[in-house]
């Protein structure tokens, strides 16, 4: 469905380019038009699909649950509260065999970013076109679908997940614990200055670790979604071999959206767990 004068850059950098709303060079305030103009529009530019489908699929995933738990029966479950049940067994087990503690925000916290983050990422299974040109025949000229393409969506809950292991490393280890275990370790107490340079990064490199291995698995899965879609415009033979090809790729794509679902889950619980571990 790609637009025919689009040349296969121009294409590219279409479906890679976010509904971006900010204040221009000139003052005033609007949505950019280009990767460009988004650019200079600086920290302050909101990009508004990002945070239009996050948080839609978001709401989506409280009101699915939430009826879930309201229709809820002792007898034989119907199909969605049987999956439901399965979700909230598989991520309990999940958090039981990696979390030593007592916390009763980490199994919520758990299940929420594991079908979050796998409902972002399945965004990335909707045909590249569709969405985006219902959007320009509203006049919106770029869309993308894929929160977790975004790295502002990645960095965000990343960066909510380092905030959740700072808060609990200092109630359960202290101030002065906290600081032992980066300054006294693995070396000994006077070589703190190496020590607290090699777990200063370790500690910094956890939330930027998360985002980027989010991001960029789903950044390459949705490029190459949009490299098979190009080949439609290349005549019936080249077309039917990128259906091939998408089918193919769509197929494996479901493991790989569940998979970084189910790490960027495991990660926040080892965290967490190394987190509420109190100092010795």
């Amino acid at each position: 469905m790609a637009v025919a004068p689009e040349t296969s850059a121009e294409y590219i950098k279409h479906h890679l380019t976010n509904l971006t709303w900010g204040q221009h060079a000139d003052g005033h305030w609007g949505f950019a038009h280009s990767m460009e103009e988004a650019a200079e529009m600086g920290f302050w530019a909101i990009n508004v699909d990002s945070m239009l489908f996050s948080v839609g699929l978001g709401v989506l995933f409280l009101w699915g649950f939430r009826a879930a738990a309201r229709t809820a029966t002792a007898g034989v479950p119907g199909g969605w509260q049987n999956f439901v049940e399965w979700v909230i067994e598989f991520i309990d087990d999940s958090v039981r065999g990696s979390f030593s503690g007592k916390n009763k925000l980490v199994g919520p916290l758990a299940l929420t970013i594991f079908i979050w983050v796998f409902l972002m990422n399945f965004m990335d299974l909707l045909a590249v076109d569709h969405l985006p040109w219902l959007a320009g025949l509203m006049g919106v000229h770029n869309l993308k679908i894929v929160p977790s393409t975004d790295p502002n969506i990645t960095f965000g809950l990343s960066l909510s997940v380092f905030a959740l292991v700072l808060y609990y490393s200092f109630k359960f280890k202290g101030a002065g614990g906290f600081f032992a275990e980066l300054a006294f370790h693995p070396f000994p107490k006077f070589l703190m200055p190496i020590n607290l340079l090699l777990e200063g990064v370790t500690l910094i490199a956890k939330p930027i670790s998360l985002a980027l291995r989010l991001f960029g698995n789903m950044y390459a899965g949705e490029m190459i979604f949009i490299l098979i879609a190009l080949m439609y415009g290349g005549g019936w033979v080249l077309g039917a071999f990128g259906g091939l090809l998408q089918l193919g790729w769509a197929i494996f794509h479901i493991l790989i959206i569940t998979l970084q679902a189910f790490i960027f889950m495991t990660l926040t619980i080892v965290y967490l767990d190394m987190a509420c571990q109190e100092a010795h």
